[in-house]
């Protein structure tokens, strides 16, 4: 073209930059956030509109932010900024769990020798530990573009919030929920202290597997089958199942009883050939009957238990009432004592009933510890029927990952069966919306199946157990006494309890009589940190007036159905009588491309700073919402390279309208009065916003996603603006064909940066400084702006429906052309002349009739020369492309019959001539 021409288009002007440098970019973004107070600008902003409250869950400080955390950050930061542009009142309080193993485990890993440190040394050092993490998570949370309330966001460590804590337990103590007992428990022998059930996971590890025999009476065994050989110090009854049939198998002129449904298993497992069967009886008709420990000078009894299954042993079961829950329950039935001869550290103890060769021989040691020696003695006694090893999934510390032990030990319990607590808590469950909807069946299933809750800790960095022990051992507790120590504790901090004596703790707070005259000291037991997160709905939602109770939403991760859901619950159902959320929803966990989950401890480095440094926040946001996360939510380089792809089309859709719209003012050069093809974009914005606007408050953000990206790439890019590019370019500034696409792509422009906004928060918010600018206003943040509503008054529908027609037989015509590029009969389309050979049934329908009252529009509609309508006798409708006749117009590059010469320009087409005149 020539240079002069070149410079008569209305080409795109922007300095919006098509590469996003987000590196660079959204950090000086996030600064002019901060700096001018965004957050506080959309409170105030929002200030008398309703309430919708999110309650933030604690992330632990005790690492950077994982991949996984930065997901469930970032779609929370999605829902409120959606909420806040449809004008309501979002406080957003983030919080911190403070205390518990995770950090203490870690600063005893620093500090390498536990004994070498006093008690307030290691609180000193897990207080500090927390507090370098609080702040580099709130710089990692601020940098993925979240905002929130970080100057009042809470801390469990904070004395206030302590206080709160005991307060909670106080109602627990008042209503008569909590006791003592010794009870086996998870324990984690690496760290020292009882684990709740949310405390646990599941990992394959290999068992010594063992069929052992107890002698009964001459020549007659009872068969019991274990993983734990190391528990059978500890046995004191074999379980039989009541209404099970029990058959002596006979071998080698011995007969060993086991369950009917096990012979066979049992004979293979040991190898045996040439055996036979008689019966026993029912479980029920052999309780009683005594056997004989196959190594220590005791007896155990036969008794019945329910919960024995068939799938695996011999429908004998050995019975250790101080490890396991079940064993625990039977020994209580049948007043067994809750023996267990193992100290904290996973050894045996010397307690005269242990063999003396054996005290301080490890349960986790697998070369000569307990097992083997067990094992070694039952093969010497020749009670070892048959030896293998299993291969299953087993209960793992979350912290240590060492395998755990059931303990017994005496802890602190809630008696979550007491006082119809826990049928309370299943109809408050009725009472919240779940999505998924199936959280409420899963949240269900753990609140029944849940045994008491053990919340006594024996660690130093958490909210102390407030119960005081006299002389002899007994404990003390009462409400009045807790509440007025938490008074104390929300003043000093919980070191005062580990400072103080009992006499400086109990100072000046009124004692019931049965304390008078005690002896007393000050328990060292923490309370679980569950019982720490669980109190927020107190602490923050009920203390914070910009807040309230109950919240709107909670959203975390499936896991915390089992977790904080709960413990937030039995807190609430037990200090307000209801649940302290109205919806809960839960999302997925990361998983590699292949399904396997990504752990956050283990591995190469999953932070979510190792991604933004890499493709910046808004790509790892729209990588976020563009997944499902009700499901596991794949990761990979391949799944970021793809949303990088997505992320450039819809930069570059931004840019080419930020371009295209350099020389219009909307209020000087808006129409009121459309083009059909303006029309029906304006009319495909509105169904995008209806559809937009629904994902959202379905909380459904890969949908909005996908119908962002669908609008971009197919109704923009592949279409709209395309179809524009001849009338922006080629015809006068202020042609009102031009200023029509113009203003309608105003209209949209504004529109999908603020349908994108809660997602892309820094790229929208960098093209819309853009745009204010190129309408010369001051900038204002496009968070701050209202949600887009839709305006049927700008099309007429009919019109639109035509559009709809024509469009979508403009892909048969493109095939076309693409056939005649293909034979090199033209170059590109602007090279064709298309002939429309119709038919008289064709005419009769919606497509003919569109044909021939938009027969002006069609050259730009399929950016061809020239279109001929030619009516045939025949029926159907034949598309044929040739190459146009005439010249082509140096300045459009359309081909038209004959040139004219415009003054300086030299020769162009007649429209172009009237432009350039003009």
């Amino acid at each position: 073209m020539d240079q002069d021409l070149k410079y008569t288009l209305n080409l795109p002007q922007t300095e919006f930059p098509m590469r996003a440098d987000a590196v660079v970019r959204e950090p000086k973004r996030l600064e002019r956030w901060q700096t001018e107070g965004l957050y506080q600008k959309l409170q105030e902003k929002n200030k008398a509109g309703e309430a919708f409250i999110l309650h933030d869950g604690p992330p632990f400080t005790s690492g950077e932010i994982h991949v996984g955390t930065a997901l469930n950050k970032t779609l929370k930061d999605i829902v409120l900024r959606y909420k806040t542009m449809r004008g309501y009142r979002t406080p957003y309080v983030p919080g911190w769990d403070c205390h518990g193993l995770p950090i203490e485990y870690r600063v005893m890993v620093a500090m390498k020798k536990e004994e070498a440190q006093g008690p307030q040394a290691i609180r000193s050092a897990c207080a500090a530990f927390s507090e370098k993490y609080i702040q580099l998570q709130r710089t990692q949370f601020e940098r993925l573009g979240v905002l929130g309330e970080w100057e009042g966001a809470y801390r469990t460590m904070d004395p206030q919030y302590e206080g709160d804590i005991l307060r909670t337990f106080a109602a627990f103590v008042e209503a008569d929920l909590i006791y003592r007992s010794k009870k086996p428990v998870y324990w984690s022998i690496p760290c020292r202290t009882a684990l709740a059930e949310t405390e646990i996971e599941y990992r394959d590890t290999s068992s010594p597997s063992i069929y052992v025999a107890f002698p009964m009476q001459q020549d007659a065994f009872v068969v019991v089958w274990t993983t734990t050989p190391w528990t059978l110090v500890s046995n004191l009854a074999i379980a039989l199942h009541p209404k099970a049939a029990y058959e002596w198998v006979h071998y080698q002129q011995k007969r060993y009883l086991v369950a009917h449904e096990r012979v066979e298993a049992f004979v293979a497992a040991c190898g045996w050939e040439g055996t036979h069967t008689s019966l026993a009886g029912l479980g029920a008709l052999l309780e009683g009957d005594k056997a004989l420990h196959p190594f220590l000078d005791r007896e155990s009894p036969l008794v019945l238990a329910d919960y024995i299954t068939m799938d695996a042993g011999t429908g004998c079961v050995h019975t250790a009432p101080g490890h396991g829950p079940d064993d625990y329950q039977t020994g209580l039935r049948y007043g067994l004592e809750v023996y267990c001869p193992i100290d904290e550290q996973g050894c045996y103890l010397d307690d005269g009933k242990v063999p003396q060769a054996w005290v301080g021989a490890s349960v986790l040691d697998t070369k000569t510890g307990a097992n083997t020696l067990v094992i070694n003695t039952l093969r010497e006694k020749g009670c070892l029927l048959q030896q293998a090893t299993l291969q299953h999934s087993y209960p793992h510390c979350w912290r240590s990952k060492t395998p755990l032990i059931f303990r017994a030990t005496d802890q602190w319990f809630i008696g979550l069966g007491r006082y119809a607590l826990r049928q309370k808590l299943l109809d408050a469950v009725k009472t919240v919306a779940w999505l998924p909807e199936w959280g409420a069946a899963r949240m269900e299933g753990f609140l029944k199946s849940r045994p008491d809750w053990c919340i006594s800790r024996q660690r130093l960095w958490g909210v102390p157990l407030p119960v005081f022990y006299d002389e002899h051992g007994a404990p003390y507790a009462d409400a009045g006494v807790i509440r007025a120590l938490a008074e104390k504790i929300a003043q000093k901090g919980s070191n005062f309890w580990f400072e103080a004596n009992a006499q400086t703790l109990l100072e000046g707070i009124p004692l019931p009589p049965s304390w008078q005259g005690k002896l007393l000291t000050p328990g060292t037991d923490t309370l679980d940190v569950w019982m720490d997160s669980g109190s927020s709905h107190h602490a923050v939602l009920k203390r914070n007036k910009a807040l309230a109770w109950p919240a709107d939403l909670c959203f975390e991760g499936s896991d915390q159905h089992r977790g904080w859901f709960q413990s937030l619950l039995w807190t609430s159902v037990v200090t307000q009588g209801a649940a302290p959320y109205k919806k809960v929803i839960t999302h997925g966990f990361i998983v590699a491309e292949d399904g396997k989950k990504i752990s956050k401890s283990e591995g190469p480095s999953q932070t979510a700073a190792s991604y933004i440094t890499r493709y910046g926040a808004d790509v790892l946001r729209l990588w976020i919402a563009s997944e499902d996360y009700r499901d596991d939510i794949p990761l990979s380089e391949n799944i970021l390279n793809q949303v990088v792809g997505a992320y450039r089309s819809f930069r570059n859709t931004l840019r080419f309208q930020l371009g295209n719209l350099h020389d219009f003012d909307y209020e000087r050069h808006a129409v009121k009065t459309f083009s059909p093809i303006d029309q029906w974009v304006l009319k495909k914005t509105d169904e995008l916003i209806e559809r937009v606007t629904e994902s959202y408050e379905l909380y459904q953000f890969h949908r909005a996603y996908q119908e962002l990206n669908a609008f971009c790439v197919n109704t923009l890019s592949a279409r709209y603006h395309d179809i524009l590019k001849d009338r922006l370019y080629t015809l006068a500034p202020n042609d009102t064909l031009r200023r029509s696409s113009q203003t309608a792509m105003y209209r949209v422009l504004r529109t999908c940066m603020r349908l994108l906004a809660p997602i892309l928060v820094f790229t929208t918010d960098e093209a819309f400084e853009f745009l204010t600018q190129s309408q010369k206003k001051a900038y204002e943040s496009i968070h701050l702006q209202a949600w887009p509503q839709t305006k049927p008054s700008l099309y007429d529908t009919d019109v639109c429906a035509q559009l709809d027609s024509l469009i979508a037989f403009r892909s048969q015509v493109h095939e076309a052309l693409e056939a005649a590029r293909q034979s090199k009969r033209i170059g590109q389309s602007l090279d064709a002349q298309v002939t429309l050979a119709i038919g008289p049934d064709v005419l009769q329908e919606t497509l003919g009739k569109c044909l021939v009252r938009h027969v002006d529009l069609l050259e730009e509609l399929f950016i061809v020369s020239k279109v001929h309508l030619v009516l045939v006798p025949e029926l159907g409708l034949a598309v044929q492309v040739d190459h146009a006749s005439g010249v082509r117009c140096p300045r459009s590059w359309r081909w038209v019959e004959a040139l004219v010469e415009a003054p300086g320009f030299g020769a162009v087409c007649k429209r172009c001539e009237a432009v350039l005149r003009s």
